[in-house]
């Protein structure tokens, strides 16, 4: 059974479709949040601003709690309504969904962390073109991933797995010339290790964005296209359902 874009529930109990729609409603705030954090953190690292990092780091929490009431929900809807088909997918999607938005700000808190300790080292700026260009890009990701699951769009959620493989290279890229300026000035090293681990950061919020639009497809085709090339991806998702 196949999801219309944008429409989920349908049922004779109006609560059930009510909590299925606060449920997701949840996820998209959780999703926010997590966007607000990487901006924070880039920012902060751009700006060398401490107090902004650490806040980053110390803001988590809204995160971390937002997954756990979602997680609790869903377990409740579980329980209660013992859901089938379509309404299945998508509590299983949202469980998955939260939980790569919570590693997402886990990333994000790292970022946050290393903007602290570089502000005021005078590094940061020399270095940062590559970082903020990837953090951007990365960002975007998140925005669109979280776009294609409110929508319910297979064809969004795709483009956006696609852009992972360009946020692959240019983190690749980078990677290659951080570690050769380091060679050249080994008295840099503690610095660019600390943006060696941003960049990092950076890149695995892009994986974790790319997991999210496979659930989207997950969610509306009721196909795991988890572990298959792009191509096959593409495949199976506007293939029959």
């Amino acid at each position: 059974m196949e999801l219309e874009p944008g429409k989920i529930g349908g049922h004779i109990l109006t609560r059930y479709d009510e909590d299925l729609e606060a449920i997701r409603t949840r996820v998209l705030t959780m999703g926010g949040l997590v966007e607000e954090q990487i901006a924070n953190a880039m920012k902060a690292l751009r700006e060398e601003d401490s107090l902004l990092g650490e806040s980053v780091v110390t803001g988590d929490y809204r995160v971390n709690d937002l997954e756990v009431t979602i997680d609790e929900e869903c377990t409740r809807i579980i329980a209660l309504r013992q859901p089938t088909a379509g309404d299945l997918r998508m509590v299983m999607a949202i469980v998955k969904t939260i939980t790569d938005l919570e590693r997402i700000g886990d990333e994000a808190e790292k970022i946050g962390r290393m903007a602290a300790r570089l502000a005021g080292t005078d590094f940061a700026n020399k270095r940062m073109t590559g970082v903020q260009h990837l953090g951007e890009r990365v960002r975007q990701m998140v925005q669109n991933a979280l776009d294609a699951f409110a929508r319910l769009d297979v064809d969004a959620a795709l483009e956006t797995v696609r852009e992972d493989e360009n946020v692959d290279h240019e983190y690749e890229t980078l990677m290659r010339a951080l570690m050769t300026y380091m060679m050249e000035d080994p008295r840099q090293m503690p610095q660019v290790m600390d943006i060696i681990w941003c960049a990092r950061a950076l890149e695995r919020i892009g994986d974790h964005a790319k997991n999210i639009c496979e659930y989207v497809v997950y969610l509306v085709k009721g196909k795991d296209i988890r572990h298959t090339s792009l191509e096959q991806m593409e495949r199976e998702a506007h293939g029959p359902a």
